[in-house]
């Protein structure tokens, strides 16, 4: 592993912690939001295929990388609802625990990783640690019963987006397909199931999201994911990072998603409170850099 490979694979980090926060400032609904960030990756990915003049791939390549798209846009339409629920810095580390976890355990029961006893001891650790960080940082001094609904709400939402993030993960693993080829069927597969979103109900066409600027204020959104998205691609191969490496190397974006929450959108937080966070934070970080390492 060279200097080189960690610097792609520390791309991601920088994209998707990036990500949350234009989006918070830009506003709208959630439909707004996914209609503005997959339609920015889509430009970008347009942009990259023509300038590298990238081949359009066909045949189960093409399939793969498209529901690879699908698959995002689906676990980041529930985490949009989960923002306005419990906000980026509470939203963040618990998308990134439960992340964390289930990479974790599609590597032991499906890719056969952690094969010997002290690789499943120590793997299993690392995941305690992570639901003890994740628990840490929704801790609230000042709870109320309002405000515990919408944790628990908060919460499901982001547990029922992680098989969305799995398969995001996933689905490109299964074949043998370079990032850039990759880059516009997922690009693509993002932007039809946001499309399909915005007509299937009466309360999303209700409000008209074609038409309100924040659908393309969240354009700028979406290319901060496009660049993350790029490049994770690329850092996820096995002759790069691999999934194991570059995955976690990517979820350190949750640091600065956390404290851009934080300081940039005004989530405000007690001192107790922030103590919990950063506490939080520190073991997700260290128990995730732990289980990308377990051989």
């Amino acid at each position: 592993m060279n200097a080189l490979n960690i610097l792609i694979g520390l791309v991601p980090m920088i994209g998707w912690g990036l990500f949350p926060v234009p989006t918070g400032k830009f506003g709208g609904k959630p439909i707004n939001q996914i209609l503005g960030a997959t339609y920015g990756t889509l430009i970008m990915a347009i942009v990259v295929a023509v300038f590298k003049q990238t081949p359009l791939i066909g045949g189960k390549e093409f399939l793969f990388t498209f529901i690879s798209g699908a698959c995002w846009s689906l676990g980041q339409i529930l985490v949009f609802y989960a923002f306005t629920e419990m906000g980026v810095s509470r939203t963040m580390p618990i998308s990134t625990g439960f992340q964390l976890i289930g990479a974790s355990l599609w590597g032991v029961l499906v890719l056969g990783e952690w094969s010997n006893p002290s690789a499943k001891m120590i793997g299993f650790l690392s995941i305690l640690l992570i639901i003890v960080g994740v628990y840490l940082t929704t801790y609230g001094e000042n709870k109320t019963k309002e405000s515990g609904s919408s944790a628990v709400k908060g919460l499901l939402l982001v547990l029922l987006a992680e098989a969305g993030y799995l398969g995001y993960s996933a689905f490109p693993q299964a074949i043998d397909v370079d990032g850039f080829q990759a880059f516009l069927p997922q690009a693509l597969g993002m932007a039809v199931v946001a499309t399909i979103f915005a007509l299937a109900t009466k309360s999303n066409r209700d409000s008209k999201p074609f038409t309100t600027k924040s659908s393309y204020t969240n354009i700028i959104s979406g290319f901060f994911f496009a660049l993350a998205a790029l490049t994770y691609l690329i850092s996820a191969r096995p002759d790069v990072n691999g999934l194991a490496t570059g995955f976690t190397l990517s979820q350190m974006s949750v640091i600065i998603a956390t404290l851009g929450g934080i300081f940039v959108l005004h989530e405000k937080k007690t001192k107790k409170e922030m103590v919990a966070v950063l506490s939080g934070l520190a073991l997700v970080v260290v128990a995730g850099i732990i289980t990308a390492f377990i051989k």
